[in-house]
C-alpha cells in the first residue's frame, strides 16, 4: 500500500499489532462498521494507541484478532459524539484498505498527508524548558459536504512559520497521527484520557512555498 499516486485530500498510511479486538459501532444502509485499536510503534520505545473503523465488507472481523498485525490505508476523519453533556471531538482512521501482515514482515509505518483549510487561530506557545508548539485545526473537505476537523501540532521552527497564518489558509501537511494521555478533571474526579493529533514534519502553503521540520521555506514551484 502506498500513499502516493492516490488522488486524495486525506491519506492515512499505519502498520500496527491489535491491541483490541473488534467492537460493532454502528450500521449505515445495512453495512456494519466494527471498531478496533492498533499499537503503532514509533523510532522510541513509545507507540501511539490508534482507534480504527472498519466496514465489516472489508476484511472478516474474526482475523482481527488480539496480537495480529496490519497494514491500514484509510483517512483520519473526525465526528461529533453527543453522548456525554458536552459536545467532544472524536477522532479515527477510516480504513479504505487492510491486509494482514506475516510475521516475517518487519514494518513500521505512520504516514499521514492533508490538504485543507485552517479553521481556527493557531494558538502558539512554549513549554517551560523553552520548546516552541503551535496548535492549529484543519478542516479537510469530504464528500457529500462533510468536512472533517483534525487538531495537528508543530514544533520548533515549524511552530513560529504556523503561527501567523490566517484563518480560511489552505495548507498542505506531512506528518504522522500519534496519540497522547491527559488528565481532566470531572467533578471530584480526576479521569484519563486520551487525545489524536497529527504531529507535523512538513508544511506547504500553496503557493508561497513549505517549511520543514528543522523550519527552512523552500520556494514554490514556478
Amino acid at each position: 500500500m502506498q500513499l502516493d499516486g492516490l488522488p486524495e485530500n486525506n491519506m492515512v498510511l499505519l502498520t500496527g499489532t491489535i491491541i483490541e479486538g473488534c467492537v460493532f459501532s454502528h450500521e449505515v444502509y445495512g453495512e456494519g462498521f466494527y471498531t478496533f485499536r492498533i499499537s503503532s510503534e514509533r523510532l522510541s520505545d513509545k507507540a501511539d494507541i490508534l482507534p480504527i473503523t472498519i466496514s465489516e465488507r472489508l476484511i472478516e472481523k474474526e482475523l482481527l484478532q488480539v496480537g495480529g498485525r496490519v497494514e491500514i490505508a484509510g483517512q483520519l476523519r473526525s465526528y461529533n459524539n453527543y453522548n456525554s453533556k458536552k459536545n467532544r471531538l472524536v477522532l479515527t482512521v477510516f480504513a479504505r484498505e487492510i491486509r494482514m501482515l506475516e510475521e516475517a514482515e518487519d514494518r513500521s509505518e505512520n504516514q499521514i498527508f492533508l490538504n485543507g483549510f485552517i479553521c481556527k487561530a493557531p494558538i502558539y506557545r512554549k513549554t517551560p524548558f523553552g520548546r516552541e508548539i503551535s496548535d492549529i485545526l484543519v478542516a479537510v473537505n469530504r464528500a457529500y459536504n462533510k468536512s472533517d476537523y483534525i487538531p495537528c501540532i508543530a514544533w520548533g521552527r515549524n511552530a513560529r512559520y504556523m503561527a501567523n497564518l490566517e484563518v480560511g489558509a489552505n495548507i498542505r501537511i506531512w506528518g504522522r497521527v500519534q496519540s497522547r494521555t491527559y488528565q481532566k478533571r470531572v467533578g471530584d474526579e480526576i479521569e484519563d484520557r486520551i487525545a489524536y493529533e497529527v504531529s507535523v514534519s512538513k508544511i506547504e502553503l500553496p503557493g508561497r512555498g513549505e517549511a520543514t521540520e528543522e523550519g527552512q521555506e523552500v520556494p514554490a514551484a514556478e
